[in-house]
C-alpha cells in the first residue's frame, strides 16, 4: 500500500496547536504531509496564534510560533494527494477569499477523499459549498455559517470528534486525540479502497 500523501493548507495566524500538532503527528503515523499557504513557498513561514480558553465568553488570542512551510502552494496538484487537512484559527477567514483554495477543497470533497477540519476551518468548507447535507462539528461560533451553507452543526464536546463519511471534524484543539484517531481510521479505510480499486484494474 502506498504511503498516504496529505495536503495541509495553512495561513497567517492559523491556530498554533491546530497546525503544529497534526503536521507532526500525521508524519509520526508514517504519512507524508505537505504544508502550504497561498502566496508562499517551501521554506517560508506563517505566523501562528494561540487560542486559549480562560473562562471568558470566547477564546483569547496570543502570539504563537512561526510555522515553516515545506511545500509551495503554486505548484500543488491536488490529484496527487490522498487527503486534506484544514486547521482553524484566524487564517480561514481570509483563505476563504482565495478561489484556488476553494477549488482545491472542492476537489477533495467531490472525489470523496478524506478531509480533516478543525475549529474555524468550517468557514472554508462553507465558502467552498461542500457541506450541504453533511453533519459536522466546528467551533460553536461557526454554527450559523455551517447551517447557512446547508450543513447540520453537531454540538459535541470540546474533546470529541465527529465523522460523516470521509469528513472528520472537531470543535478545537482539545479534540486532537479523538480527531487524529478518527481521521487516521478514515484515511486507512480510504487507502484500502484505493488499493482494492487499483487491483481490480490491474
Amino acid at each position: 500500500m502506498d504511503t498516504p500523501k496529505i495536503l495541509l493548507i495553512a495561513g497567517d495566524y492559523v491556530e498554533d496547536y491546530e497546525v503544529m500538532v497534526p503536521f507532526q503527528a500525521l508524519q509520526a503515523f508514517g504519512y507524508t504531509v505537505d504544508a502550504v499557504c497561498p502566496g508562499k513557498n517551501a521554506g517560508d513561514f506563517v505566523r501562528t496564534a494561540i487560542h486559549d480558553f480562560g473562562g471568558d465568553q470566547t477564546y483569547s488570542e496570543k502570539p504563537g510560533h512561526n510555522f515553516t512551510l515545506n511545500a509551495t502552494f503554486s505548484t500543488v496538484r491536488e490529484s496527487e494527494y490522498d487527503a486534506l487537512v484544514l486547521p482553524g484559527g484566524r487564517a480561514p477567514e481570509y483563505l476563504r477569499l482565495n478561489p484556488r483554495v476553494l477549488e482545491i477543497i472542492r476537489h477533495f470533497a467531490q472525489s470523496n477523499k478524506p478531509i480533516g477540519a478543525l475549529c474555524h476551518a468550517a468557514q472554508l468548507l462553507a465558502a467552498a459549498k461542500v457541506i450541504s447535507g453533511k453533519r459536522l462539528s466546528a467551533y460553536p461560533a461557526c454554527a450559523p455559517e455551517v447551517e447557512l451553507a446547508g450543513g447540520q452543526f453537531e454540538n459535541i464536546g470540546m474533546t470529541e470528534a465527529f465523522v460523516d463519511g470521509t469528513l472528520v471534524t472537531a470543535p478545537a484543539w482539545p479534540a486532537h486525540p479523538a480527531w487524529l484517531k478518527e481521521f487516521s481510521k478514515v484515511l486507512q479505510t480510504h487507502q484500502k479502497g484505493k488499493t482494492a480499486a487499483a487491483a481490480r484494474l490491474a
